[in-house]
């Protein structure tokens, strides 16, 4: 039942055996939690102690399992504030002790209750630890989780799992991209206008650039050129998004004729991986990816470490040691991640082009990388000038 006061407990359901499956056969039992059934995706975790609800509701994790390596999940129940989209997109969740009862004056029901409303399952009681050790040593896999009639014999239950699509190679975006053009008015006075290229974008996102006085006309991921200049765009962002960059040909393709035009342009995640490939660099697969709220990225045009929130398994393969000259001019990696030197960010020197791998929108924070908007507003007012 609903949870109107933080202080009043959710009737107890009656708990279903549960058993997680990994594509190379190592299972984990524990008790379902959410919906009861099945489901499969690929398994990766997530170091973030806080902002669980902006982790299921993040478009980028469309297609993954999530594992949770802080063992307490679900402590302040869930609100109608924080969503970062609609609905919740993971595939399934995997966390160790959940919550019994939520606590927080904005707790308006439990988190299981959320899970089970929107039909995604999870399962509770195994030993994350275990297996997100098992993930970094083995890397990202495809998985199943299975709970109620969906238990099956084991090598059933794995032959399903290895049935389920990989996410090398998918192509996703579009899936979880609005289908109709929207509008984030600017707080106070417009300054500018920015059209957004929603790839998987967050709330908050054109809730950052809004506070900035800009307003962001938000456009499928199937928006043509001609759509973006229709709306008179003094800049031109490139969102966040799931799925494999090296499918993503229409997103190029956009993204060049941006560049060709010497639009200012700004992209983060899925969208700095297009402006890799628009620049003629490679993609690969991480082995289990960044994920959480908590990685150190330099900044190297000021030598400043920022804390920042990262929702990726794909990077860019751009050289750390040079300039490199591209069609569009000259560029360099702008920012690297202090724990792997992974590439975290790229600029054109020639022209106002600058992406991040990670997420300055902050939800839910941390807040170092706040700096980012106001930096594509300074490439706004100098093209404008």
């Amino acid at each position: 039942m609903t949870i109107s006061n933080p202080g009043h407990a959710s009737k107890r359901k009656k708990v279903s055996p549960a058993v997680l499956v990994l594509e190379d056969g190592r299972s984990f039992r524990g008790r379902a939690y959410g919906a009861v059934g099945e489901t499969f995706g690929e398994a990766v975790f997530s170091t973030g102690m806080t902002g669980y609800q902006e982790t299921l509701t993040d478009p980028s994790y469309h297609r993954q399992v999530v594992v949770m390596t802080a063992p307490h999940i679900g402590n302040t129940g869930v609100n109608d504030d924080d969503p970062e989209s609609k609905r919740i997109w993971v595939s399934g969740y995997v966390v160790r002790d959940p919550a019994r009862m939520p606590s927080n004056w904005r707790s308006r029901r439990s988190l299981d209750e959320e899970l089970t409303s929107q039909g995604v399952v999870g399962i509770s009681g195994i030993d994350t630890r275990a297996l997100t050790r098992h993930l970094r040593e083995r890397g990202a896999m495809r998985v199943g989780i299975f709970s109620g009639n969906a238990l099956e014999d084991e090598g059933v239950m794995l032959a399903k799992v290895r049935q389920a699509p990989e996410m090398a190679g998918a192509d996703l975006a579009a899936e979880v991209a609005t289908k109709e053009a929207y509008v984030v008015p600017a707080v106070g006075t417009r300054k500018f206008t920015v059209a957004a290229i929603d790839l998987g974008i967050k709330g908050m996102t054109p809730r950052r650039m809004a506070e900035r006085g800009i307003e962001v006309h938000v456009l499928p991921a199937t928006a043509t050129l001609d759509e973006v200049y229709a709306v008179e765009p003094d800049g031109v962002f490139f969102s966040n998004g799931p799925g494999d960059p090296s499918t993503a040909e229409h997103p190029v393709a956009l993204m060049r004729g941006v560049l060709e035009r010497k639009t200012p342009l700004f992209g983060i995640c899925f969208g700095n991986q297009i402006l890799g490939r628009s620049l003629g660099f490679g993609t690969y697969k991480l082995k289990y990816g960044h994920r959480g709220i908590n990685q150190p990225v330099q900044d190297r045009t000021t030598g400043k470490v920022e804390v920042t929130a990262h929702n990726h398994g794909f990077a860019v393969d751009a050289p750390l040691d040079k300039v490199s000259d591209t069609e569009f001019g000259r560029a360099e990696v702008s920012h690297v991640c202090l724990n792997d030197q992974v590439v975290e960010g790229l600029q054109l020197l020639d022209q106002p082009a600058f992406s991040v791998q990670y997420h300055p929108e902050a939800a839910a924070g941390p807040h170092d990388a706040a700096y980012l908007f106001d930096r594509f507003v300074s490439l706004m007012e100098g093209q404008r000038a």
